[in-house]
């Protein structure tokens, strides 16, 4: 088959119509609304995958309530570095949307945004040892002053009613509040990123486009050729753009993979996938909103800790909890089962044996997770939601998530639970692995990636001053500077309809 140039040559080409890509879009219209952009997605609208409203769990991740982040070193001590850096980025994800708000460039946050309160709740006399060290640790740091903790049974059953009705008085109890918490409809605000872009001469989303193939052009910073197939016509065509960005969730390491850059290689992914169960009985609903967080179970991967979770979307309300998590060998909701063994190449094969033989208890778990019966998924909410009740939930599909496999000099290989960047050495290709928190921190990392492929740009006055009016707080950093933080988040908080 025949292959024809769509364009000639356009600035930017991303893969992927999620949230990374139509954040890293937003940002560009703000900063250089003069790049011109080229978006293909191979599904028949955006967001279909990872950024879904029912594909992950909604929350604004900012380290409020994911005991995950804020591991207990060997002395009892807790580390809350990552915390930190966590809560940092969610605020420039923070300031970006209040941005466009106040420009009209997004309509009332409503429509993607609600507040709910994060809770982190826990259970036995070794978590509760473990939640009140963090909330020492956390609430003496300005990012977290608001941080509430009780283990006051009266003052808990007024936070989270569900929670506690039915359990057991001699269950010793603690839970931690951050007020300020938030569920984000992403799959609403990646649509609505892109409807602003639609009257940019410059902009051009393509849905039911397959991005097959990437060739780099000889000569360092030259750029790339990326080969295109149109999902409904069969048509081929070819694009040269200056700068690749992956934004295609599941699907970037093979992106990754075709695109051969040397930087990918030792790269592997784990693939999990998920289930909720989900509750839409308006009398259950209505005596809960927050988000509730609890430890995971020993050998499960983080993304499974489990949640009970107010979720909003299209103006109804839910209840979630899970996930509940599965082994599958597909990286996409709508890919193949062939995705993880064509991802085995020579460079990554013994990472990832590596990772087989260091985590059966993840392994066991998430075959256990597959088989578990009706009765059993309810025994897990139980142990969250005492009085759950069968007919009042049913099962619903989550997405899937890659988890990151890498090379490590000890061990051969190791599994990574978060989100990391991999570039070619010119930053002309740059894509976004792994999954939480990419999302909630997706302007900060996608800022971050501009800087790395325009670093001219990134200099000038313009450019700065673009910059200054989307992100006041530039320049400084919130987590050392508490004025600067609560003068930030005043505003946001104005802005966004958030309290305190």
């Amino acid at each position: 088959m025949s292959t024809k140039a769509m364009d000639e040559h356009v600035d930017v080409v991303m893969i992927g119509g999620g949230i990374a890509s139509a954040t890293m879009a937003g940002l560009m219209n703000e900063l250089m609304p003069d790049v011109s952009i080229r978006v293909f997605e191979r599904l028949g609208d955006t967001a279909i995958e990872a950024s879904q409203v029912m594909n992950n769990a909604g929350t604004g991740h900012a380290a409020n309530c994911e005991l995950n982040y804020t591991p207990e070193k060997p002395d009892g001590s807790v580390d809350i570095s990552k915390a930190l850096a966590i809560n940092e980025s969610f605020e420039i994800s923070l300031q970006f949307w209040a941005r466009l708000v106040e420009a009209g460039r997004l309509p009332d946050p409503t429509a993607f945004l609600n507040p709910v309160p994060h809770i982190s709740f826990v259970e036995g006399e070794n978590d509760v040892r473990f939640l009140r060290a963090r909330y020492e640790r956390m609430s003496a740091h300005p990012m977290f002053a608001d941080m509430e903790y009780t283990t006051d049974r009266g003052q808990l059953a007024e936070w989270a009613p569900l929670v506690m009705e039915g359990r057991a008085s001699s269950d010793t109890v603690a839970a931690t509040r951050v007020r300020r918490g938030t569920d984000l409809d992403f799959g609403i605000l990646a649509g609505l990123l892109f409807d602003g872009l639609k009257n940019r001469s410059n902009f051009a989303l393509h849905l039911n486009h397959h991005v097959h193939g990437l060739k780099r052009e000889k000569g360092h910073g030259k750029g790339w050729r990326v080969f295109v197939k149109n999902q409904l016509t069969g048509e081929t065509s070819e694009v040269r753009t200056r700068i690749v960005i992956v934004g295609a969730g599941g699907g970037a390491l093979l992106l990754l993979q075709k695109a051969g850059i040397p930087e990918a290689k030792g790269y592997g992914g784990f693939p999990v996938s998920g289930q909720w169960l989900l509750c839409q009985n308006p009398e259950v609903i209505a005596r809960h909103r927050a988000k509730v967080y609890g430890k995971a179970p020993v050998g499960a991967p983080p993304m499974s800790v489990p949640h009970l979770d107010t979720r909003i979307w299209n103006g109804q309300s839910g209840l979630l909890f899970g996930p509940f998590a599965g082994f599958t060998t597909k990286y996409l909701k709508e890919g193949s089962y062939l995705d993880l063994p064509r991802s085995l190449r020579l460079d990554n094969l013994k990472p990832m044996l590596a990772v087989a033989r260091d985590n059966w208890d993840l392994t066991r778990y998430l075959f256990g997770q597959v088989v578990q019966s009706p009765e059993q998924r309810l025994a897990d909410l139980q142990k969250y939601m005492p009085g759950a009740r069968l007919e009042d939930w049913k099962l619903q599909s989550a997405g899937k998530r890659v988890q990151i496999v890498k090379r490590d000099a000890l061990r051969g290989g190791r599994l990574e639970f978060g989100t990391e960047i991999v570039a070619s050495d010119d930053n002309t290709l740059v894509s976004m692995l792994g999954a939480s928190p990419g999302a909630s921190t997706a302007a900060a990392t996608m800022l971050g990636t501009i800087f790395r492929c325009f670093p001219d740009r990134a200099a000038t006055p313009e450019f700065q001053a673009n910059l200054q009016r989307m992100l006041p707080s530039y320049g400084h950093r919130l987590t050392e500077e508490p004025e600067t933080m609560r003068r930030t988040r005043d505003r946001v908080n104005t802005i966004l309809g958030l309290e305190e």
